[in-house]
């Protein structure tokens, strides 16, 4: 066999080998990503992570009150219902912000954070910020937006240890998430960007000040009619036929 042959017969192997191995990898994060459409995941990268013990019970989306989902929009991602999962926006704000040295806020939307403390870890390298994109694509591709923030609300840690709005209500509150009122929601969404360190049960002046922030912009937003632009697009116009009789 020539040289010239022999070169391409290795590198039509190696083309081989890089696209089964690219159809592997995209099998086995799809899979993930599509069941977890419909099946309420039993655990999550962050709570394995976790070293003490953890507070977690998965509720289903009628049974979280509708104050905390808007609650959390307000804090983390006010564009959720727009965005296709990246609010480019913010993004370019924070590199400003790292460039002319200032403290870089945020950017990461509702969407991010699933796929980050669902299949991910924490930390700053660009691996990890590149693989948080990928599962950010497909999560936002594959899922509806209800299902995102149902996904959100119930993996989120609220305190060291404590996942979830419904271990979240009982450790903090001692009642079921079903029932937690506008500022009990705000107060859980205030804690989110550091858990560990912001406190429910004793918060600071800091998070008390940002529990009444979140109270006005969950308000901004139009309370929880903000949640009928979650509702799948099939779902709207029936609604909207039942309004009218109801209102004739």
């Amino acid at each position: 066999m020539s040289a010239p042959i022999a070169a391409k017969t290795t590198a039509a192997r190696m083309f081989r080998f890089v696209v089964r191995l690219l159809l592997l990898v995209l099998i086995l994060s799809v899979g993930p990503v599509l069941l977890l459409r419909w099946v309420d995941p039993p655990t999550t990268a962050f709570m394995l992570a976790e070293p003490g013990a953890v507070r977690y019970r998965w509720l289903d989306w009628q049974q979280i009150s509708p104050h905390i989902k808007v609650a959390v929009i307000a804090a983390e991602d006010q564009t959720f219902p727009e965005h296709y999962g990246f609010d480019l926006k913010s993004i370019n704000e924070a590199l400003e912000d790292r460039e002319q040295g200032r403290r870089v806020r945020g950017a990461s939307t509702l969407s991010q954070q699933v796929a980050k403390n669902l299949f991910l870890w924490s930390g700053q390298s660009w691996v990890r910020k590149g693989l948080e994109a990928y599962f950010t694509v497909l999560i936002e591709t594959l899922w509806p937006k209800q299902r995102i923030l149902e996904v959100y609300v119930n993996i989120a840690e609220f305190g060291s240890g404590v996942f979830g709005v419904g271990a979240a209500s009982e450790v903090y509150f001692k009642k079921p998430a079903s029932r937690l009122s506008a500022p009990e929601a705000a107060l859980l969404a205030a804690v989110l960007p550091s858990p560990k360190r912001m406190k429910v049960r004793a918060p600071s002046r800091y998070v008390l000040s940002r529990q009444q922030w979140i109270l006005r912009q969950m308000r901004g937003l139009g309370g929880v009619s903000l949640l009928e632009q979650l509702e799948p697009a099939a779902a709207q116009p029936n609604k909207k036929k039942n309004q009218a009789r109801t209102t004739f």
